[in-house]
């Protein structure tokens, strides 16, 4: 059975919601109240995207920029602690990779360029998380570059974010443990 095909302003609907409608707090509190909006409100979109994206995503700045929140971000909300959280990673990052190399970034204000970025920070390869570091410092975003580095450093050091071991049914293996009963979070 066939997608129906994506309203045409969702790209808007999603912009709108992340960044009218949610504040700071909400993008980077874990608050279940947020995860429920979410899920209610766009629960069935990264899976859609996931199968068929939309053309503009690889030419337009803002459905670029949506389709990387919706990819990237709705589903740490939408599958909190779940393998589905990450199931995305991969073509969200593709997606930043595009528009960094189309300059889709150029010209966007900060609060959406560091959203249009993540993806790098969340990424295991350690090409996007140098990548990622460098884009937060030109950002001049001073926190944006703190956890630039923390995660970047985490795949230096182990090749992927032990955090997600547990969730993704990997092993973990004893220097990540020690690692992990000092650090918590990172690589959600």
């Amino acid at each position: 059975m066939a997608d129906t095909p994506l309203n045409a302003d969702w790209g808007k609907d999603v912009l709108h919601f992340w960044y009218e409608e949610l504040t700071p707090e909400d993008w980077y509190g874990g608050a279940a109240d947020v995860d429920e909006r979410i899920k209610a409100r766009f629960g069935d979109l990264p899976g859609r995207l996931a199968r068929q994206l939309p053309p503009q995503v690889m030419t337009d700045p803002m459905a670029a920029l949506a389709a990387i929140i919706a990819l990237d971000q709705f589903p740490r909300n939408i599958y909190r602690r779940k393998p589905e959280a990450f199931a995305t990673d991969d073509l969200a990052a593709s997606i930043t990779r595009n528009a960094l190399d189309k300059e889709l970034d150029a010209g966007l204000p900060t609060a959406q360029r560091q959203f249009l970025y993540m993806p790098l920070m969340h990424s295991e390869v350690l090409a996007d998380q140098e990548r990622c570091v460098d884009l937060f410092k030109a950002l001049g975003s001073e926190e944006g570059v703190k956890y630039a580095v923390e995660h970047r450093d985490i795949i230096a050091r182990f090749g992927r974010f032990p955090h997600r071991n547990r969730v993704l049914e990997r092993e973990t293996t004893e220097e990540e443990a020690a690692f992990l009963e000092t650090h918590d979070g990172y690589g959600q």
